[in-house]
């Protein structure tokens, strides 16, 4: 019976731990999304709003899908779109993206462009995303505030950097596909 009896409390024991470190871990998961990703959902859904609603969205994606019919005109698409100062404004729920890869699918479904920039145009019109989530990923890490005055410049001008070069390659890619 004593045997029996400890067993039991050994997996109660167990059993209640197990439980506190759920709970806890609830309790920071809860706080965290509070203090970080809600206002970052609020900031992204206002941007997209105005975005949408003030007919910018049609204006740069008009603007930029003339850009898509050659490999010049993508790789200059991807330096406008992922330059520091525009891509974390143009980026939040990806709703230029979109508005540029409906258009351009539309040429490439009419022929008006080459099936083979349908990888590079990809590639090109999606840079920007993700820019404006940078501040956002460095909270949720509790970064200093010195890290991220230095971490997110960093972080968009590697992005536009590194963008006219995965446009390149997916245009070589894109030419063997097609």
């Amino acid at each position: 019976m004593n045997a029996i009896g400890n067993l039991a409390i050994t997996i109660s024991s167990a059993i209640g731990k197990f439980v506190m470190i759920i709970f806890e871990s609830a309790k920071r998961s809860f706080k965290i999304v509070l203090s970080t990703i809600i206002p970052f959902m609020i900031l992204i859904a206002t941007v997209s709003t105005l975005i949408l609603t003030t007919g910018l969205g049609n204006i740069i994606a008009n603007g930029l899908s003339g850009l898509a019919s050659s490999s010049i005109g993508l790789l200059i698409m991807s330096l406008i779109i992922t330059f520091p100062l525009i891509s974390p404004i143009i980026g939040p729920g990806a709703v230029i993206a979109s508005i540029i890869g409906t258009l351009i699918g539309g040429l490439i479904a009419t022929g008006d462009i080459p099936l083979a920039m349908a990888l590079p145009a990809v590639f090109a019109i999606h840079q920007p995303c993700g820019s404006d989530f940078i501040p956002v990923g460095m909270s949720l890490t509790e970064a200093e505030p010195e890290t991220v005055e230095i971490a997110v410049p960093a972080c968009l001008y590697s992005k536009f950097i590194i963008a006219p070069v995965e446009v390149g390659l997916a245009i070589v890619i894109g030419m063997f596909l097609f």
